[in-house]
């Protein structure tokens, strides 16, 4: 389904080249400020034009379309839309034959028995970010006292930021991609947030985490890391009543409630299946496995953009908890 959650619900549609996408929010508290200008930062975060993003340009001007009067949010649907202008949807038109490997194209088709959109990626593409990353600004408003940040842990296994450019410029050069990490941390987060069992802030966060499309692991705090370690090592030791902590193995999570602490999720993302560098993969007109090089404009690294998309999504979870 399109729509996620029960105390803050929000609902995203559209294509990637079709006439808009957006998202419709319920649950949003009567008498918030909201404006158009609120936001831009986080949008302008997500736009393309850096080297190593697609050379697609949207102008992504959020239009409120209900659930606003006066500036302030009416406590009704709240409804964000966004225009897409700069498709070229002939760049697809061979992908319903020849479908793209590690892309949604080919389980897209079986599953909705070909009536799926397939330009641009569909209802599949990064491009409903956009609506991950607005709904995530109204989130933050509502998370009183709640900061949430984020930045790029590292890109193509490499954690040296001076080398993140190179390693993108040689994945470019040879017609490739490359995947990145994600690192997003929550401060103010009061202790006891999270309802144990189903509904445990790491329960409700990877959900939505994994909805973002390329995201392929999740971790919280060590993370993996903890299999590694004995209990000596990877325990968090409590030292004031308040519940702070002397390390943050948890990630500010234990028993899947906040502790107060920081929360510290990563995110792997995964190289962008749409390369130029051409592929074995399924004609299903021929019905053999034959080279597609594919076309059209596309991301390098999709880390690049990814910081404010989990960022948003960390911020619906938390609204919903």
């Amino acid at each position: 389904m399109n729509t996620f959650g029960n105390k803050f619900k929000i609902t995203v549609f559209g294509e990637s080249h079709g006439m808009q996408i957006g998202v419709v929010l319920d649950g949003v508290p009567t008498g918030l400020p909201l404006s158009a200008d609120d936001f831009t930062a986080d949008l302008d975060r997500r736009r393309s034009g850096a080297r190593g993003t697609t050379s697609r340009h949207e102008s992504d001007t959020p239009r409120i379309v209900a659930g606003l009067f006066e500036g302030h949010t009416t406590g009704a649907p709240l409804a964000i839309t966004f225009d897409n202008g700069d498709t070229r949807s002939s760049d697809y038109a061979a992908l319903v034959e020849h479908p793209r490997p590690s892309h949604a194209d080919w389980v897209a088709m079986r599953k909705f028995g070909g009536m799926n959109d397939p330009r641009g990626g569909g209802h599949f593409s990064g491009r409903l970010t956009l609506t991950l990353v607005a709904a995530g600004v109204v989130a933050k408003k509502m998370l009183t006292g709640i900061s949430i940040t984020s930045r790029i842990a590292s890109i193509g296994g490499s954690s040296d930021t001076a080398q993140f450019q190179a390693i993108i410029e040689a994945a470019m050069a040879d017609g490739d991609s490359v995947g990145g990490v994600i690192e997003c941390t929550a401060t103010g987060v009061p202790v006891g947030l999270g309802e144990p069992f189903f509904d445990s802030v790491e329960s409700v966060a990877s959900h939505l985490l994994f909805s973002i499309p390329a995201v392929k692991g999740v971790e919280f705090g060590n993370g993996f890391a903890a299999a590694t370690l004995r209990g000596s090592q990877n325990n968090d030791m409590i030292v004031d009543a308040d519940g702070r902590t002397a390390t943050n193995n948890a990630g500010g999570i234990v028993g899947g409630i906040a502790n107060g602490n920081p929360i510290v999720v990563r995110v792997a993302v995964k190289p962008t299946p749409s390369i130029s560098r051409p592929q074995q993969t399924l004609n299903l007109r021929s019905g053999k496995v034959e080279p597609l090089a594919i076309k059209g404009r596309h991301d390098a690294c999709i880390a690049l953009r990814a910081p404010v998309v989990v960022e948003a999504a960390m911020a619906i979870a938390l609204s919903q908890l």
